[in-house]
């Protein structure tokens, strides 16, 4: 009889020559992680494809369970967290590993700002994140109302409505978005249709890109780790960054597991268009600097809306961010460069302040 390793052969042998196993292996071997002070903020991109990862098994699972109606969606998640074995578990990690990503994503975007990683040969790979940062965004935008409670109605209420402030398109988007004129079950459908399908095609695209360049270029070296000649150090891909990688994505999901068992998501109430918003409506904590914004900004300034001018804004901030590896040109040419670095540092403490504001006033009223 053939013993388990002579079968294994054989079944590497047959994929092998279909898969081509060998090609993989001798690329995974060439590939090289500098070692040097910066190497930890590598590991983030790995834990945000690793939270992505979670997002979509666990959200296969709820959608065994959801039903897109406004007169279902509420009790189909009520049953599936009171009834369905672990039903409960499963959307806690959906939704803490949502909050999770994003966070992780927007450390990574900085940190690849802050280090110059979208310098030459790399600027499609930023413009890749940037749209990835983008599209997460619009999972949490579309993911919220789901459930169908109060909370997310009003929130969704506000959202919409701020969308279609936006200049000469404003209209057209809010309509496009509600499917109508207000937020009603034709908005539940048509966020779920973005969220289970739009969105996860774009963001596979996307990621696919994403991946594929950081394989053919590698990881980028910090201009001032070159310039110390701190560069010339590396550790092999397989196995070694790869087991440092899976370390942290079992932490993560340890993390993942004791937050949705001790702080598990809440349901609320079932949505009610006919009832005053609650006090309180906040949108989630990565949209609160940006709300917050809104409602410091005068009625107008320089003879536009406050609001209108607000959104405009940080639609000029978006693609600001978006082309910095194009304005950035001291760094392209290889010199130093701390005004971008700066700029970043500003971004980072602006979130960070006007969030905090946001919850603060929140707490207060």
């Amino acid at each position: 009889m053939e013993s388990s390793a002579q079968r294994g052969g054989k079944l590497r042998s047959w994929l092998d020559g279909r898969v081509g196993l060998t090609d993989l292996e001798k690329i995974a071997a060439k590939k090289q992680i500098p070692v040097h002070r910066h190497t930890l903020w590598y590991y983030l991109g790995g834990m945000t494809l690793f939270l992505f990862m979670v997002q979509v098994s666990t959200g296969i699972l709820l959608l065994l369970y959801y039903r897109p109606s406004a007169e279902e969606a509420f009790e189909s998640v009520q049953f599936l967290m009171g009834e369905v074995q672990f039903g409960w578990l499963i959307r806690s990690i959906h939704a803490w590993a949502a909050n999770l990503m994003i966070f992780t994503l927007f450390v990574h975007l900085f940190s690849v700002m802050l280090l110059k990683a979208y310098r030459p040969p790399r600027e499609v790979t930023w413009f890749s994140g940037v749209a990835l940062m983008g599209l997460a965004m619009g999972f949490g935008f579309t993911g919220y109302l789901l459930p169908w409670n109060e909370l997310a109605y009003f929130a969704t209420k506000v959202g919409t409505e701020i969308t279609g402030s936006v200049p000469v398109v404003g209209s057209f988007l809010g309509r496009l978005l509600r499917g109508g004129n207000d937020v009603t079950g034709a908005t539940l459908t048509r966020f779920y249709g973005i969220h289970v399908a739009i969105l996860p095609a774009t963001a596979t695209a996307l990621l696919g890109l994403h991946l594929y360049l950081v394989q053919r270029h590698g990881m980028s070296v910090p201009p001032a780790v070159e310039r110390a000649g701190g560069a010339g150090r590396h550790m092999p891909f397989m196995p070694n960054f790869l087991l440092r990688d899976l370390v942290g994505w079992l932490s993560a999901l340890a993390v993942l597991a004791a937050l949705a068992a001790f702080f598990p998501a809440e349901l609320g109430k079932k949505a009610d268009p006919f009832l005053p918003a609650p006090t309180g409506i906040k949108p989630e904590w990565y949209f609160m600097f940006m709300f917050q914004t809104l409602k410091y900004l005068p009625a107008h300034i320089l003879g536009i809306e406050g609001e209108v001018f607000g959104i405009v804004a940080f639609g000029l901030g978006g693609l600001f961010l978006l082309l910095i590896p194009v304005l950035d040109r001291r760094t392209v040419r290889g010199e130093p460069s701390r005004l971008f670095t700066w700029i970043g540092v500003a971004i980072i403490v602006y979130m960070l302040l006007f969030t905090f504001l946001g919850y603060t006033a929140s707490a207060t009223k």
